[in-house]
């Protein structure tokens, strides 16, 4: 990936949320990772916003006390969600899980479509050309998820494909609790917009607009998410959100997905 100037940051920077007994997020600049419990060990869901470590590594030690990372599973394969992730692999060598149609971007062989400057919406749109698009290259570590919808060592979770924002996009779902960690199919906050995401305003929004490639398939993955009817949710970029204000503004989103999330212009629509 090539180095770049990135100087997003929010107030939510190094804050962590706890979303269950065993289930932490913690935000990287502008983007969350989150961290799940285990007895001995723990996996972390995505790796955060690059040049990050340091930062995750205190917060991660603070929630498990020292215990060993045992996996990553991947949402997808982002820049902002695969930050990190060699420094994580030359640290403590781990089994990578991602979807079948994610691997192109993981395994060397294709760089993401270049982020949408032309697409209605703000600040964040507009300089979106900026932000890398390149894969990655992590073969050696990566292994694919089951079809069956099981998630490896994490008996109590099911991932479904969803995707729209890219391919292989997952999401991440535990029954007993109704927690989603949704990753970017739906966000919790205005991601094309500088000032909502700095202050990180917290509203149910669809998949962050610049990078996202295939609307139709996008808005059935927000379909499927509101159909499991979810208690709480983590997504990629925002706040935790809970209760009844998810459930309205999840179930608003996507019965008004076309009117509310796709844009009107640009070179995915």
């Amino acid at each position: 990936m090539k180095d770049r100037v990135l100087p997003f940051t929010s107030i939510e920077n190094g804050v962590i949320h706890k979303l269950s007994d065993d289930v932490f997020s913690i935000t990287t600049k502008i983007v969350n990772v989150i961290v799940i419990v285990k007895d001995s060990t723990f996996v972390l869901v995505d790796t955060g916003f690059p040049d990050t470590y340091d930062l995750l590594v205190s917060k991660i030690n603070d929630i498990t006390k020292g215990k060993e990372l045992e996996s990553i599973i991947l949402t997808h394969g982002h820049f902002d969600h695969v930050g990190n992730i060699d420094k994580f692999l030359s640290t403590k060598p781990s089994k990578v899980y991602a979807h079948n149609d994610e691997f192109p971007y993981l395994d060397g062989t294709k760089d993401y479509p270049k982020p949408d400057g032309s697409v209605e919406g703000g600040l964040v749109a507009k300089i979106s050309p900026t932000f890398p698009n390149e894969g990655i290259n992590i073969k050696e570590y990566l292994y694919s998820l089951e079809k069956d919808g099981t998630v490896p060592t994490l008996p109590e979770w099911k991932w479904f494909a969803t995707p729209g924002h890219t391919s292989g996009h997952i999401s991440l779902y535990r029954e007993k609790d109704g927690l989603l960690i949704a990753g970017d199919a739906f966000v919790t906050v205005r991601q094309d917009s500088l000032y909502k995401v700095f202050v990180q305003d917290t509203e149910v929004n669809g998949p962050p607009r610049y990078f996202t490639e295939d609307w139709a398939k996008a808005e059935q993955s927000v379909i499927l998410l509101e159909s499991l009817k979810p208690k709480k949710v983590i997504t990629g970029h925002g706040n935790p959100m809970e209760s009844e204000a998810l459930s309205k503004e999840l179930a608003y989103l996507a019965h008004h997905f076309k009117e509310i999330a796709k844009p009107d212009y640009g070179k995915f629509v």
